[in-house]
């Protein structure tokens, strides 16, 4: 049978999306040939609209608050749904900075939030010492950012797939080369980077290497996401429940490459080490690199390409943190067909689409995706 959507990508924006279009009744094929295995894997998790709120970006902050406000929601159900512990917490951010310029820097980012009325609330470097004793008595400043909070996306990749089975979807392991082999009536392309050879939408890779730490006791000696200004690197701390700790990330222009560096690595722990120094003590677990799908204008592209496709993707560094708002966004396109207003300003046709690649052949079951299908 045909389904009515064929979902192009199995990172978590394309398993809600195939979830959400499943509730609506929708009959749904999930295409991927190892779903959740690209960056949403490497992905650190954090849901961070305020520190993730830069200067130029005023759309776009828009649409990562709106996001952000439907996570908790988002979150219950997910867990009603399936029964799954996602990793969602609460516990804010602390944002701290490690010398004088680097306190320059935060002041700046401060200033910047503040003004945009976005709750971010000034520390004296005691007081974050005191919310989070294992920070190094270095630091010069902090700031509290308390509605950015984290999941995990491993375990959300987990819950999603489980959700979308439930509802309905079936996933098919194989790997599209061409928009022109699918006859379902509506076709989502939500495939990460590879989005680009079947659209021709211009989608970059853009290489971010993360590392993998393990508390030796089990248990981290933080419990906020720690972002810190580190002799002018930025570095974030992701304690877990588990005992791990993600610490990320890079941002390279390399193409497809996803060779995890020495100095990358090198440099993430010596940052990480110096905002806090007891994670010399901890394992060393995972160097993982992804590659997130960026845009000109690093905004994502959501909504119609034509009257078939469907587009979902150049999420950048945002994917995990805008998986409601686009999932219930698109679900909406499907079903009704206009496009809602909160990603009206984010049409797939702003830019113009250069011819799509064509790979002669039928569809060909393979091992994995070197191009992650969500970033």
């Amino acid at each position: 049978m045909t389904p009515d959507v064929t979902v192009i990508g199995g990172g978590v924006i394309g398993l809600a999306i195939a979830w959400r279009a499943a509730q609506r009744g929708m009959t749904v094929t999930l295409l991927d040939p190892a779903p959740g295995s690209g960056a949403s894997h490497a992905a650190a998790g954090m849901l961070a609209p305020i520190n993730e709120s830069h200067f130029g970006e005023d759309r776009l902050r828009g649409l990562l608050l709106a996001s952000a406000a439907r996570w908790p929601s988002f979150a219950e159900e997910l867990t009603e749904a399936t029964g799954q512990d996602i990793g969602y917490r609460t516990d804010g951010t602390l944002v701290v900075a490690l010398t004088d310029d680097d306190k320059r820097e935060l002041d700046r980012a401060w200033a910047y939030h503040t003004s945009l009325g976005l709750p971010a609330l000034p520390l004296r470097p005691r007081q974050a010492r005191t919310l989070e004793p294992a920070l190094s008595p270095r630091i010069r400043a902090a700031v509290s950012t308390p509605d950015d909070h984290q999941v995990d996306p491993r375990r959300l990749v987990t819950a999603l797939r489980a959700a979308a089975l439930a509802a309905g979807v079936r996933i098919d392991h194989r790997r599209v080369r061409r928009l022109d082999e699918i006859t379902a009536g509506q076709i989502v392309v939500a495939a990460g980077c590879a989005s680009a050879d079947l659209t021709g939408l211009p989608v970059r890779p853009v290489k971010g290497q993360i590392l993998r730490l393990r508390a030796p006791d089990g248990s981290p000696g933080f419990s906020r996401v720690l972002r810190g200004f580190v002799d002018g690197r930025i570095v974030y701390l992701v304690p877990r429940l588990d005992g791990e700790v993600v610490v990320g990330a890079t941002a390279e222009e390399r193409g497809h490459d996803v060779t995890v560096t020495a100095g990358a690595v090198y440099e993430l722990l010596r940052a990480a080490t110096d905002l806090v120094p007891e994670l010399t003590e901890y394992q060393l677990v995972e160097a993982i690199a992804g590659l997130r799908p960026g845009t000109p204008d690093n905004a994502p592209l959501l909504g119609r390409l034509d009257d078939r496709v469907v587009v979902a993707t150049g999420h950048f560094r945002h994917g995990v943190l805008l998986t409601p708002v686009t999932a219930d966004a698109l679900a909406h396109v499907l079903t009704k067909g206009d496009i809602p207003e909160v990603i009206a300003d984010f049409d797939p046709r702003r830019f113009p689409a250069s011819q799509p690649r064509k790979v002669a052949g039928p569809l060909k079951e393979e091992e994995g995706d070197e191009d992650p299908t969500q970033r």
